[in-house]
């Protein structure tokens, strides 16, 4: 088992940063990738980033390329995601879950309860 706990979320405006945390704990977690998702109102779970707890792999989907990072700290066994340049379309719960680091959401088998961003324009 895995415990997944999403901190951070909030308001913020348009060309501000964020920056989003996700405390994993678990017996089994270095099998497993870290990756964010995100939801918006009326809209499919869509990838965000995705990152493995070795190594220096790391993947993003195309929207958040160039403003968002993902980052772990392996010590505190916790995942970030930095996302500066926000625009409306950004807002969202994000969640964080673990799996195998693929863009299809199906393939994590762990989720958090997610936290809300939203960006005000």
């Amino acid at each position: 088992q895995v415990q997944v706990v999403e901190s951070g979320g909030g308001l913020v405006q348009a060309g501000g940063s964020l920056r989003l945390s996700c405390a994993a704990s678990g017996r089994t977690l270095s099998r497993y990738a870290m990756g964010w998702f995100r939801q918006a109102p009326g809209k499919e779970r869509e990838f965000v980033a995705a990152i493995r707890w070795s190594g220096g792999w790391s993947n993003y989907a195309d929207s958040v390329k160039g403003r968002f990072t993902i980052s772990r700290d392996n010590a505190k066994n916790t995942v970030y995601l930095q996302m500066n340049s926000l625009n409306p379309e950004d807002t969202a719960v994000y969640y964080c879950a673990a799996g195998t680091g693929s863009a299809w959401y199906g393939s994590y088998d762990y989720w958090g309860q997610g936290t809300q961003v939203t960006v005000s324009s």
